[in-house]
């Protein structure tokens, strides 16, 4: 399952991909909120759950119960629906929305699944977001770089049983407290981030040197086959201490800091390090 959240005129939709199905669910509150504009989405869906079942429709038996991210930042179970539906669920929601929400809704499955028949569609489409975001070209590059060779990564901690969410962000934190010297959460409090995406926020060269650990992480895996989570947290250290090693030659080499507290609120300065931020 992979979580993504859409955007339809400036209201975010939570989105569930489930790849076996080759289907995007959305969540049935973030639609009602869509389309009506209630205060209240929830308690408007759950009156209109309990109409839909006394009339005997078959929307209310296809929902189904998924984790999705809540606002307060934990993954929490949420009705949704797969697009087919959905569109039957608009159909009994009086709207002006509703013919734009149907297209918006067709060309969010289209694009997944050109996507999956042409994974280059996917890069493009996400240069783009970075692009209209005001990323330099060349760290969009790299950034694209470090999306695929993450890609790798967890499909070989899901290859060797690991699990997503909790587990992933454990081996993920080892790895960069052995490359980095920080803890993720350490390393985005240097950075002044709280929910942001960390490797966002960072430049190039730490890219570089997180692409490094990762990759060094998943040839170790895919070489050793560790069996349980202790043994995955011990290859991800490994892969991590690789890339940490690389970091204090680099700096010994460039005799300044890698570890930099800029963000993506100076986007240009993610690409090319300034004198004072080595010290």
């Amino acid at each position: 399952m992979e979580n993504k959240i859409k955007v339809f005129e400036n209201k975010q939709v939570r989105t569930v991909w489930n790849a076996e199905e080759e289907e995007w669910y959305f969540s049935v509150v973030d639609v009602v909120s869509v389309l009506t504009d209630s205060a209240n989405p929830r308690k408007y869906w759950s009156v209109l759950k309990t109409r839909l079942k006394a009339e005997g429709s078959e929307v209310t038996t296809n929902c189904s119960q998924l984790k999705m991210l809540a606002p307060d930042g934990k993954m929490r179970m949420r009705d949704a629906m797969k697009t087919r539906d959905i569109l039957r669920l608009v159909q009994s929601i009086p709207s002006p929305k509703a013919e734009p929400f149907k297209m918006w809704l067709a060309q969010a499955g289209s694009e997944r699944l050109d996507e999956i028949a042409d994974p280059e569609k996917a890069i493009l489409r996400g240069a783009d977001f970075y692009r209209a975001k005001g990323y330099t070209e060349g760290w969009i590059n790299q950034r694209l770089q470090t999306i695929e060779m993450r890609k790798k990564l967890t499909d070989e901690w899901k290859e060797r049983g690991v699990k997503e969410g909790v587990e992933y962000a454990i081996l993920t934190d080892e790895m960069t407290k052995a490359w980095s010297g920080m803890s993720v959460k350490e390393y985005k409090e240097l950075k002044g981030l709280k929910k942001e995406n960390l490797r966002d926020n960072m430049t190039d060269i730490e890219l570089v040197l997180n692409m490094l650990a990762e990759v060094t992480t998943t040839t170790l895996s895919k070489k050793e086959r560790p069996e349980t989570f202790d043994e995955n947290r011990t290859v991800a250290r490994r892969g991590g201490k690789f890339a940490g090693e690389t970091r204090e030659r680099f700096e010994k080499e460039i005799g300044g800091k890698v570890i930099s507290p800029l963000n993506a609120s100076d986007k240009p300065a993610l690409e090319v390090r300034r004198d004072e931020d080595e010290d």
